[in-house]
């Protein structure tokens, strides 16, 4: 039983400005993540600022989220199924956004990197790590022009196992001169030592591009561990109430 007060309280959109279910969506049902977004961008009041959530299926729900929470700065969409087109068509809604993590997002690429650019002007976070098994093929110096052309206020960057060469990691280095952070691990044709990063850039720290900490079949498990952009608050789906959701949301996740 919950006071009317606190009821209350939870009910107002100051509750809901800082939401993370990225654990909990993992291996979710599709449109039980859906439903839970929907509900919860609405009950934020158009005044969400962070939302950490993983495996969206679809471009319905991540065009969901630029029309009704443009009012986020920090947005996380690990290995969400969302395509080119709707990013270059829905992104300028989220123009405020200041952080934005994207890794193992596999049908997005150049095109979507270069609409963020242009249109996240606050951007100074990006985490664009793709899964190791993907680090073969042709070469992805493209999403490094896209970012060096347009985000030059990037103070972190991930861009682990990404098939980019040295020319494609200079381009970034010339470009984003606020860079504080850069993960290159598993970016093997990068031929940069530590000399050169200490001599040229010393206020820059660099991670890779060999991988000497640890591996992890997802790469996540290696990531997490030092990934500094990690801030999104805790948020149980064990807290929301029986008000929130039916009781057929509730047993059959």
């Amino acid at each position: 039983m919950v006071c009317k007060q606190w009821s209350k309280v939870v009910m107002g959109s100051d509750c809901w400005r800082e939401i993370d279910i990225e654990e909990w969506s993992n291996g979710c049902w599709p449109q039980h993540l859906d439903r839970m977004i929907q509900m919860l961008v609405a009950r934020s009041g158009g005044s969400m600022r962070k939302l950490c959530v993983s495996e969206l299926q679809n471009d319905l729900i991540f065009s969901f989220i630029a029309e009704h929470a443009n009012a986020l700065q920090t947005l996380r969409l690990r290995r969400s199924e969302i395509s080119d087109s709707v990013v270059e068509q829905t992104i300028g809604r989220l123009s405020n956004i200041t952080f934005l993590d994207l890794s193992y997002c596999g049908k997005i690429g150049s095109r979507s990197l270069k609409a963020i650019g242009m249109n996240c002007k606050l951007l100074t976070g990006l985490c664009r790590n793709i899964h190791p098994s993907y680090s073969s093929g042709i070469l992805m110096n493209d999403e490094a022009d896209a970012i060096a052309t347009t985000m030059p206020r990037l103070k972190h960057l991930e861009i682990a196992y990404h098939i980019i060469n040295t020319q494609g990691a200079l381009q970034i280095l010339e470009s984003c001169p606020e860079l504080e952070f850069m993960d290159l691990r598993g970016c093997w044709d990068v031929q940069l030592d530590d000399k050169f990063f200490r001599d040229l850039f010393p206020k820059l720290n660099v991670l890779g591009p060999s991988v000497d900490d640890c591996y992890d079949e997802d790469l996540e498990g290696c990531l997490c561990k030092s990934d500094a952009s990690d801030e999104c608050s805790p948020f149980e789906y064990e807290d929301l109430s029986e008000e929130c959701l039916s009781d057929e949301y509730l047993s059959d996740r």
